[in-house]
């Protein structure tokens, strides 16, 4: 096979497309403005990414105080933070955990305020541990504007927390900060067997960032959960309760409200046994209060009972916040926040006036020291027999003036009989006969008033009585609410769904007592024109009244109707005893004869009635002489 040869034409034609080659590449060779643009754009291209990693960082620290933030919400909020940025990447926990004694409590690093607050002796009606704050229900947040236009949240913005311990105290802070030195700042603290803790709120050079012209407000809010078996009874007794700096304190009610309040220096949302306080050493000029049912039906399971809101703008002082504050979470009880010496007992509803001052001094003193030796059940028997006694003077009294009517009414019937064509006249006489024998309708009327502020006080007291929570006696498992012998299938307006055995007690034993009350007074009753229909009205309340309570106290505390059963009892036994062994009609009969035939001089009352009656019939005969 003849060799292949390289000729000399091939190799002329390599070297001419190795030439074109290195042509084209020293045309396309870059000039020196386009290798110094290269290499601008090249260090451009480092230090993009490099911002980039930063911001990641500082995005993911914020994402750290604050999970579940989207990717715009963590871009607006880095564009928001200004100054504030410094404290974004000197945050990487969610919260901070502290416990007392008393009280184990968790602060949000975002935002640095309550984000738990958890009461470690206590349990609900279902035993779940009872929980204030708990799974954001509540808020609180200091709303300011910024001299470079921002207007900022506390409630958006990390905080740096430090947490020191001093004895039996430990110090939480919580720190918004611009930097080392320059800050706002949340302090709280938290001292071993006590409810309330400290809290303060400061900021330190901020006086050229924060916008002195624009208000600075505290804003705290609050979504109350129901712990008690009893939907309808708890939120009976929450709502909102404040004291003015003069001393003197009020609370919205049961209602819904939304008012301004003036100098106040303490603030609380009350949950019936338990309570969430904020006061301050310096009173608040103005606080606006909000407060909100959220139980839209009864019958329904519900886990929040009623909001409360509260706004209050913060005087700067310098320039700068400076508010010393208080936090109370604990239990609505009359001796804890009476210990306090800063009039919190006014939170628990003992009544206003003489009704309050008989629960303050008399049967909550008295409830305790038996409390203190016996079950709860058996104290409240023996304390409604002591007060049965103290006023049995009063019934006696009140029998005694039924029993003298009793004895007047021939004599009275007659009078209505022989003046039965002139009232006025037969009213005088009536009045002339009831004086002189020492009887009258009004001395019946008088002991049962005097039985009224008693009646109502405990009506008070029992409610409020925070020892009775969760305290059993007989078939009752916890005498601040109501019992059950029997669940119901289906709900009964105004009743519920359920059958208490105390109210059926205490409605059976009402209905005897007002049967020998209102029973007697129906018959010795003066049958005069319009009192037929009185008496039948007395009749009907001798019914009504038995079944009123039955359906009120059905969702109400069994301590209170277990109170109104021994109560009854204990009347229907005094009356009996009266009636039977102490009072004698023949006797009292002769006694009024006796009195009937002295002169009995008539007090100022009377005078004046009998003057007004004469007065009357005067004038009944000028009308009647002028018709003839």
């Amino acid at each position: 096979m003849e060799e292949k040869k390289l000729d000399i034409n091939s190799i002329i034609g390599f070297v001419l497309i190795f030439g074109i080659l290195m042509y084209m590449l020293w045309q396309n060779q870059p000039t020196q403005e386009e290798l110094e643009a290269e290499e601008k754009a090249k260090q451009e291209q480092v230090e993009a990414e490099k911002k980039a990693n930063d911001t990641k960082v500082v995005d993911a620290e914020i994402y750290n105080v604050g999970n579940g933030i989207d990717s715009l919400q963590l871009v607006q909020l880095k564009n928001k933070l200004g100054a504030f940025a410094y404290s974004a990447t000197q945050s990487s926990n969610n919260e901070t955990t502290v416990e007392s004694d008393l009280l184990a409590l968790k602060f949000s690093n975002k935002g640095g305020y309550l984000s738990e607050v958890r009461l470690k002796k206590f349990v609900d009606f279902d035993s779940v541990p009872i929980y204030l704050i708990k799974d954001n229900n509540s808020g609180f947040n200091i709303n300011f504007g910024t001299t470079d236009s921002r207007v900022l949240n506390t409630k958006d913005l990390p905080f740096v927390p430090t947490v020191t311990k001093n004895g039996d105290i430990t110090v939480v802070s919580m720190k918004l900060k611009v930097s080392e030195s320059k800050f706002l700042e949340y302090r709280y603290e938290i001292k071993d067997n006590d409810y309330m803790m400290d809290f303060t709120i400061r900021s330190q050079g901020l006086s050229d960032v924060i916008n002195g012209s624009q208000a600075v407000n505290l804003d705290w809010d609050l979504k109350g959960y129901r712990h008690a078996k009893s939907i309808s009874y708890e939120n009976r007794y929450t709502d909102i309760h404040y004291e003015y700096e003069d001393g003197k304190a009020d609370y919205t009610g049961a209602r819904d409200a939304d008012d301004e309040l003036e100098d106040v220096t303490w603030i609380g949302y009350k949950q019936h046994f338990f309570t969430s306080v904020l006061l301050t050493d310096r009173a608040f000029k103005i606080a606006n209060i909000k407060a909100e049912n959220l139980v839209e039906d009864e019958e329904i399971d519900t886990i929040y009972t009623k909001y409360f809101a509260t706004k209050i703008p913060l005087e700067l002082q310098g320039g700068e916040i400076n508010q010393p504050m208080d936090f109370y979470f604990g239990p609505s009880e009359f001796k804890t926040l009476n210990a306090y010496d800063r009039n919190l007992d006014e939170i628990v509803p003992f009544g206003w006036g003489i009704f309050g001052w008989i629960n303050r001094y008399i049967f909550m003193p008295l409830f305790s020291l038996l409390g203190g030796w016996m079950p709860y059940g058996i104290a409240i028997v023996v304390m409604t027999i002591l007060v049965k006694i103290c006023l049995s003077f009063v019934q006696y009294k009140q029998f005694l003036s039924q029993a003298k009517m009793k004895i007047l009414k021939p004599e009275l019937d007659a009078i209505r009989e022989k003046y039965k064509n002139n009232k006025m006249k037969a009213q005088q006489e009536t009045m002339a006969l009831q004086t002189k024998a020492g009887a009258s309708p009004m001395a019946g009327c008088l002991p049962a008033l005097i039985q009224l502020p008693v009646f109502y006080a405990l009506f008070q007291f029992f409610p409020s009585a925070f020892d009775l929570r969760q305290k059993s006696f007989l078939w009752a498992d916890d005498l601040s609410s109501y019992d059950v012998i029997a669940d119901l299938p289906f709900h009964i307006p105004f009743y519920g769904n359920h059958v208490s055995l105390f109210p059926i007690l205490a409605s059976v034993a009402i209905f005897f007592y007002m049967r020998l009350t209102t029973g007697q007074n129906v018959q010795t009753a003066p049958q005069q024109e319009g009192m037929p229909d009185m008496a039948k009205m007395m009749k009907y309340m001798m019914y009504f009244s038995p079944i009123m309570m039955l359906f009120f106290f059905n969702n109400y505390a069994s301590g209170l109707s277990l109170y109104y059963f021994i109560s009854n009892l204990i009347s229907i036994g005094i009356i009996l005893v009266i009636k039977n062994f102490i009072l004698d009609e023949d006797k009292i009969h002769a006694q009024i004869q006796e009195k009937k035939k002295k002169p009995r001089k008539q007090n100022r009352f009377q005078r004046k009635m009998a003057e007004m009656m004469e007065q009357a019939e005067q004038q009944q005969k000028t009308q009647q002489n002028k018709r003839k």
